[in-house]
Parts: C-alpha cells; structure tokens; sequence
C-alpha cells in the first residue's frame, strides 16, 4: 500500500516505573480512560477521545499507550504516519537519523520502526494496514 498519508503523530508511548499509579495520573488529570489490553504483553491502551466499537477516533485527536519501563533511558515515543515503513527508514538515513528497531508488524495494525534523529531523539513511524 503506497497511497498518500498525513504524516502527523498518530499514537503515543509513555513508559512508567509504575503503570498503576501513573495510569491513575493521567486519569485523574486529563480524564483518560487507561485498560489494559488482550495480548501476551503487558501494555495499557490510553483513550484520550472516544473510538467506536472498530478502535477508530470518533473525532479528532491522537490515542496512546503506556507500558512497563524497559531502562532508565526508556522515553516517551511519538509515531508519525507514513506511506511505507521502508522507504522511510531509507529517507531516516539519508538525512542523518539512524533506525534503532527495524521495521516490524503490528497484527492487524500495520508495520513500525523505531529511530532517532540527527540530535538523538526518538521517534517511530507507523505505516497502517
């Protein structure tokens, strides 16, 4: 799939040494409803605006999720839409950024890779089914 995309975040990450009390955070701050999701890895889905009954936005606005720190270097991630994973990745290079996870699946959802830019910071690219 090659077709044309926005390339605005479409879904954050925020790692926490204790999902529990920073899912109560969130909530208790912004009014997000924070669940933990089916599936083989711990991982909460952060719903920042209502999605119908397919996980789709009713209105504008951008979803996330929280997991389990990984290190003590483990930052929030952003992830930009993009039409193809690979090229990008390529493009990622060539301007001077470096890909740190290559591209990988996400069932049902698409595919992703992590990188970082010229300066260090990271951030993932999501191509959607």
């Amino acid at each position: 799939m090659n077709c044309m995309v926005d390339h605005t975040v479409v879904h954050f990450e925020i790692p926490a040494d204790d999902v529990a009390k920073l899912s109560a955070f969130y909530s208790k701050l912004f009014g997000w409803q924070i669940l933990k999701m089916p599936g083989p890895v711990e991982y909460w889905g952060i719903q920042t605006v209502p999605v119908d009954e397919n996980g789709m936005l009713l209105r504008n606005g951008v979803n996330g999720g929280m997991m389990k720190r990984q290190n003590p270097q483990h930052k929030p991630v952003n992830y930009v839409a993009v039409e193809s994973v690979d090229e990008y990745t390529k493009k990622i290079e060539a301007l001077g950024g470096k890909v740190v996870v290559p591209k990988m699946e996400v069932p049902g959802v698409g595919w992703w890779a992590l990188a970082l830019d010229p300066e260090g910071n990271q951030f993932a690219i999501m191509q959607m089914l």
